[in-house]
């Protein structure tokens, strides 16, 4: 049975961040890494964004896991024995932990249609899977109007296909653009060759042959060789759940990202935490969480015992457009635009009770530290007085 001083369940972003974060605080002790995927560790922002504007695919690879540990792929976690201490995978081997940490990340949410070939885009294979079948000039159809759907019509409009979007909503990110801008973008991706069908949901999909017949709900019929979709993820909760550690919305940590077992931590996607900033618990999706929380639980699994405040960020590419955003950015919020060129470079600001809960950095750079300060603070805010306080 292999012993480790420090396990990690999930081979992703998190877990690479987690060696290194060991490593700087503990020289040589043994660290084991167990992923359901066939690869190590690799970043997965590229696979939407640097990969299709021609970056090569070995930029992907990250190498703290390789280097500093013994990762086990293609297997997956079934069960912690907590007074054990000890992790049984699906292959019937079993593994002993001195700390742990569960970086277990999200699965797809998935259409309620029995029919094959759908991607649902996420991991490396699926960039592999749709790249091959961009390179045969195929009907694409996109459903879902969200993060990843953006990028990926996006990706796949600049490479010259045929992309159609088709999304319930009333603009692109509808959930956390304000209207005008959502409703900006579905001109500006029409205006770069997408077919956007806002307000129109799936009904139903079947085969023809090589192709998808989709029935929308506006009672509609769309043909497409491929059907990608990216309608978001459900945090991979079960493995704690069952060994009984307390989760809700993700598994929940303290400030040192330890679970309701004080050897057993959690990071990245799956990992609820308390934010000062926001003064609430969130649980964050992207990448610079997966780095900065991964990285201090595995100091703190190492016994540096540094609580993790930050507020992270997260960024998109759409075409010719780009944007940082950091905090709680919700179209339900009262939404201040301060624009240098509309829709093209200015700053958002969310604000809720007079405070600002969000800052989304359209075109904008270089303005993350002093938005994350904004959050923080205690300042109250009119619409009017918060213009100007970022530079656009």
């Amino acid at each position: 049975m292999p012993q480790y001083n420090y396990f990690i369940i999930g081979g992703g972003m998190t877990a690479d961040a987690a060696v290194r974060g060991i490593r700087s605080v503990d020289a040589s002790g043994t660290i084991g890494i167990i992923g359901n995927e066939q690869h190590t560790p690799y970043k997965r922002p590229p696979l939407s964004k640097a990969l299709w504007k021609g970056d090569p695919l070995e930029s992907v690879w990250l190498k703290n896991a390789k280097d500093h540990a013994k990762v086990y792929t293609s297997r997956a976690a079934t069960r912690i024995d907590l007074k054990e201490k000890r992790v049984l995978d699906d292959h019937g081997d079993a593994y002993t932990y001195r700390k742990l940490l569960l970086a277990t990340g999200g699965r797809v949410r998935t259409l309620p249609y029995s029919v094959d070939g759908i991607i649902y885009f996420r991991t490396l294979d699926d960039y592999q899977k749709l790249r091959l079948r961009s390179e045969q000039g195929n009907r694409f159809l996109v459903i879902g109007g969200g993060f990843i759907g953006s990028e990926i019509a996006a990706a796949l409009a600049m490479n010259r296909q045929q992309v159609t979007m088709i999304f319930p909503e009333d603009g692109l990110g509808a959930r956390v653009y304000p209207q005008r801008l959502s409703k900006f973008l579905n001109e500006y991706y029409a205006s770069k060759g997408v077919e956007v069908r806002a307000k129109e949901g799936v009904a139903g999909i079947t085969r023809q042959g090589e192709a998808y017949l989709v029935k929308t709900s506006n009672g509609k019929e769309l043909q497409a060789d491929t059907l990608v979709a990216g309608i978001g993820i459900q945090p991979n909760v079960e493995l704690a759940q069952s060994a009984g550690l307390n989760v809700e919305n993700g598994i929940t940590v303290n400030e040192f990202l330890q679970t309701s077992h004080p050897d057993v931590y959690a990071a990245g996607d799956v990992a609820n935490f308390f934010n000062p900033a926001l003064g609430k618990r969130i649980r964050v999706e992207h990448e610079d969480n997966a780095n900065v929380m991964g990285e201090r639980a595995g100091k703190n699994m190492a016994g540096a015992n540094e609580p993790y405040h930050h507020l992270p960020f997260f960024y998109s590419d759409l075409f010719d457009l780009g944007y940082e955003a950091v905090g709680e950015l919700d179209s339900r919020l009262e939404i201040v635009e301060d624009w240098k060129e509309e829709f093209r470079e200015g700053v958002l600001y969310y604000l809720d009770k007079e405070r600002v809960r969000g800052v989304l950095l359209w075109n904008t750079w270089g303005q993350l530290d002093n938005a994350r300060a904004l959050i923080a603070g205690k300042g109250s805010f009119t619409p009017q007085s918060v213009k100007g306080k970022l530079p656009a």
